[in-house]
């Protein structure tokens, strides 16, 4: 190892950005489990799936083999406007926790939109402008992802129709007219826009919207409307693609000064940042190169691993969408109105599931109050206001540099920070007016909603 002290920021040049997304499943013995058809339960293909998606995101979606997909160069030259983004020595939080434990992460919110998302969007808005399509749709929780595309979709210019979370259209404002501003339409979901948006309505009154309600939404759109695709934020194995980004040049500036990580730790929603993030690792993990323990940190509201069932289900609460099997708390679960607006997702990434099934990574859900008073404690010693969704990563982070305290452990901790919390203001405001609280629910909710899981054999 270098005797050099490693410095705050670890930046890559421009000369090492990754050149290839990497595939974790060409890696993987045991593979996801395929999309099925809701109508037949037969997997689906190409052709049927062309109908939504993009026809090379399709190809991305279902290649099981292909260990890397090289990043085109109008891609690559997008991504340089903000990336390779900086590996971060937590030096401060080390200090204010007193631990022995080495601490870094890997901060994605260096760019307009905030967060990671941005890396896919630019990717999915590529090829659908390659298509020759006019415009796509999508859904948004918190803001990040449609923020992302919207941004995309006006430096290629293509029309974007967006379907955000009603609480989340509420309580962030800003993050709407942010989009707006790039030329996207906003619209709360469920909308009585849609006939699936008034089907919810009329099963749900007065509920605050899912990110199951709203794919539903922008699904129906899309296929309805001639030169417009649908394209998702999270969850599809094209993203978690689009996102190994993230985990490469995670282990490129970690080989840069000879350091092994021991631990690597994510927030998960549907799975994209924690996909990305880990990928590189889990690839060396699936061929016996290395070993690391990987966690995946969720909402205790919204917790679709650790309460879960794995099992075949819809990936939309309108259940318009292909059934994957999936961790999760069922397709009619519509989750508290949390502040986690990016996590509030009823399944997770089949690719991220099957790992997990395998045993190959771990899962822990934590509260809400537990969240914001780690992301605090983080912002004020490390001078970043993190995401509610990267802070349920550093709520585990810390957790894990405080074991090591206690146990004298010199553990090496790397976690993911995918981006800023400045739109995020009102729940840091009730937070500190003491006005959060932690809804956690029942086994016989979720019991209601897993009944509800479609039969497949």
């Amino acid at each position: 190892m270098s005797t050099e002290k490693i410095p705050y920021k670890i930046y890559l040049s421009e000369n090492e950005l990754p050149t290839a997304w990497y595939n974790m499943r060409a890696d993987m013995k045991k593979k996801p489990a395929p999309l099925l058809n809701p109508g037949t339960h037969q997997p689906m293909t190409a052709q049927e799936l062309g109908g939504v998606f993009c026809e090379e995101l399709v190809k991305q979606e279902l290649d099981n083999d292909t260990r890397f997909f090289e990043i085109p160069t109008e891609i690559r030259d997008f991504y340089k406007m903000y990336r390779p983004s900086p590996l971060v020595r937590a030096y401060c939080l080390e200090e204010k926790l007193k631990t022995p434990a080495k601490i870094y992460y890997k901060f994605e919110g260096n760019n307009t939109s905030g967060s990671h998302k941005l890396n896919s969007a630019i990717a999915q808005a590529y090829y659908a402008k390659k298509q020759g399509l006019k415009g796509v749709t999508t859904e948004t929780g918190a803001g990040q992802w449609g923020t992302a595309l919207s941004m995309a979709c006006a430096y290629l210019g293509l029309d974007c129709k967006v379907f955000m979370v009603k609480v989340s259209y509420e309580q962030k404002p800003f993050r709407r007219e942010v989009m707006r501003t790039y030329g996207a339409s906003v619209t709360p979901s469920p909308s009585t826009e849609t006939e699936v948006g008034r089907r919810i309505l009329a099963a749900h009154p007065g509920t605050t919207g899912s990110l199951g309600c709203a794919i539903s939404e922008a699904v129906e759109v899309a296929v309805s409307t001639e030169g417009y695709r649908y394209v998702l934020g999270s969850v599809l194995n094209q993203v978690l693609l689009h996102q190994s980004v993230i985990g490469l040049e995670t282990k490129a500036a970690l080989d840069k000064y000879g350091i092994k990580a021991d631990m690597i730790i994510g927030c998960a929603g549907g799975g994209s940042n924690l996909g990305g993030l880990i990928a590189p690792f889990m690839g060396e993990k699936l061929r016996g190169e290395a070993d690391y323990e990987m966690i995946a940190v969720e909402p205790a509201s919204c917790p679709s691993f650790t309460r879960g069932v794995y099992a075949y289900d819809f990936c939309d609460t309108g259940m318009v969408c292909p059934l994957a099997k999936m961790y999760t708390l069922g397709s009619d679960f519509i989750p508290a109105p949390n502040h986690a607006g990016g996590l509030r997702y009823h399944g997770m990434s089949s690719t991220l599931s099957e790992l997990y099934d395998q045993g190959l990574m771990t899962a822990r859900s934590v509260p809400q109050t537990d969240v914001f008073e780690a992301a605090e404690t983080f912002a004020r010693v490390e001078g970043i206001l993190p995401a509610p969704e990267s802070s349920h990563a550093i709520k585990v982070a810390m957790d894990e540099a405080i074991k090591c305290r206690e146990t004298g452990e010199e553990k090496t901790i790397v976690f993911g920070l995918t981006g800023t919390g400045y739109f995020d203001l009102v729940a840091y405001q009730k937070f500190n007016d003491g006005l959060m609280d932690d809804y956690i629910p029942t086994d016989e909710e979720l019991a209601a909603a897993r009944a509800k899981l479609p039969k497949v054999d």
